[in-house]
């Protein structure tokens, strides 16, 4: 398995599993938009934010977002935002989503990073205690206003 940068070709594989994260959406019935098409450039041309892919064999088994925030708490060192974790629903289970989140940790790490930051909704607690499980600690409350 390979984790690295989405392709544009795997727009679609990462548009499905955002969609829906308790079954398998088939690639090919999500529409790209023009803003997907938009925002995906705009995360590919930006040196401080990748979508990452855990690939294998071609297939796209799972995906994250990673932000790279640069900052003047810890030494002035950046922290990682990772968002939008998602493994295929008929992959779970099998250490896929340790595998993702563990590399993408060793990327920030490998780029300096002092702290790996993510947010999780509230009603999604089973990916609390994965979180949990590999070393995040509840620290703060986060908030969120929709705009």
């Amino acid at each position: 398995m390979i984790l690295r940068p989405a392709t544009r070709a795997e727009l679609p594989s990462v548009l499905a599993l955002l969609a829906d994260e308790d079954r398998v959406v088939d690639p090919a019935s999500v529409p790209v938009t023009e803003a997907y098409e938009r925002a995906f450039a705009d995360i590919e041309a930006d040196p401080r934010n990748e979508m990452l892919v855990l690939v294998d064999g071609g297939l796209v088994l799972g995906c994250l977002q990673a932000t790279y925030i640069p900052g003047l708490g810890k030494g002035g060192a950046e922290r990682a935002l990772i968002e939008a974790v998602r493994i295929r629903a008929d992959r779970r289970g099998g250490g896929l989503g340790r595998e993702l989140m563990e590399r993408a940790v060793a990327r920030a790490k490998g780029r300096g990073c002092a702290l790996v930051q993510l947010t999780s909704n509230k009603q999604r607690t089973e990916a609390h205690r994965f979180y949990a499980r590999l070393g995040f600690a509840r620290s703060h409350d986060g908030f969120k206003l929709v705009l």
